[in-house]
C-alpha cells in the first residue's frame, strides 16, 4: 500500500492525496489545467496524470466535463481514481496504461500533459517514483507522447503541454509531425526581468491558423506569488483563453 499525505489544491476547493515519497505535485499541473480551453460536456485526456491533480483542477474550473487520466504506475492510477471519487467528480476516471501503447476507444476534445523531460544522461533521482515521473527513458519521448495524444484527439481538438523553454523547438517539431498547428506559446516568468524557465504550448489538431505568442504570466513578485498567479493557483482562474 502506498503511504500518502493529504493536501489541497485551488485554495482548498480540491482535496488531494498524493504519495508521501516520490514525485510530488508542483505548480505545473495547476497552471497547465488553467490553459485547457474545455467547456461543459467535452472530454479531456490527461497523460501522465499521477494522482490526478491536473484533471481535478480542470473539473473544478469547468463543471460538467468528462475526463480520463492515463498513468503508467498502477498505484498512482488507483490513487487518482480515489481522488476523483473523493471530490465527487463522477465524470472523471483513471486508467493504468503507457500512452505509447494505449489505443483510444473514443476521441477527446482536449489532451494535456506535463511530460517527462529530465535528460536521460542527467543526475538520476534516488527516489524511483520521482525518477519515473520526470526522467526521459528513450529517444524522442516527447515526440512519441505528442503523437499518441494527437491520435486521441478529434479534428480541431487541442493539445497542451507544459515544458522547459529549452524544449520549444522539439515540441514545435513534434506537434507539426502530428498534424497539430495554430500553436500558441505562453511564457511563465519566475519574476519580472527573468528569463522564462517554463512555457505552455498549445496547438490544434489539423489547425491551420497562425501561430501566436501570448503575454505570459509572472509567477513571483518581491513578496510571494503575484496576484495574477494567485488567481490561477488558488482561485482557479483561466490562464490561456
Amino acid at each position: 500500500m502506498t503511504t500518502t499525505t493529504a493536501g489541497m489544491l485551488l485554495g482548498g476547493r480540491v482535496h488531494y492525496a498524493q504519495p508521501a515519497q516520490g514525485y510530488r505535485t508542483g505548480l505545473e499541473p495547476v497552471l497547465l489545467a488553467a490553459c485547457v480551453p474545455a467547456r461543459a460536456g467535452e472530454r479531456a485526456l490527461e497523460v501522465g496524470t499521477g494522482a490526478g491533480a491536473g484533471l481535478l483542477c480542470l473539473a473544478t474550473r469547468v463543471p460538467g466535463i468528462a475526463g480520463l487520466g492515463l498513468e503508467q504506475d498502477p498505484l498512482l492510477a488507483a490513487l487518482a481514481a480515489d481522488n476523483f471519487a473523493a471530490n465527487g467528480f463522477g465524470g472523471l476516471a483513471a486508467a493504468a496504461a503507457d500512452v505509447t501503447q494505449w489505443q483510444s476507444e473514443a476521441l477527446f476534445d482536449h489532451a494535456f500533459a506535463n511530460p517527462p523531460w529530465h535528460a536521460a544522461n542527467g543526475t538520476e533521482s534516488s527516489v524511483a517514483g520521482r525518477r519515473a515521473a520526470k526522467q526521459v527513458t528513450g529517444d524522442r519521448m516527447l515526440a512519441t507522447w505528442v503523437a499518441a495524444m494527437a491520435r486521441a484527439l478529434r479534428p480541431r481538438g487541442t493539445i497542451s503541454l507544459i515544458l522547459p523553454a529549452a524544449l520549444l523547438t522539439e515540441a514545435a517539431q513534434a506537434l507539426a509531425a502530428s498534424q497539430c498547428g495554430e500553436m500558441s506559446l505562453l511564457p511563465l516568468w519566475p519574476r519580472v526581468g527573468a528569463p522564462a524557465k517554463l512555457i505552455v504550448v498549445r496547438a490544434v489538431r489539423l489547425g491551420r491558423g497562425q501561430d501566436r505568442v501570448l503575454p505570459g504570466l509572472v509567477l513571483h513578485d518581491a513578496q510571494a506569488f503575484t496576484p495574477q498567479a494567485e488567481a490561477i493557483l488558488r482561485g482557479g482562474a483561466v490562464l490561456m483563453a
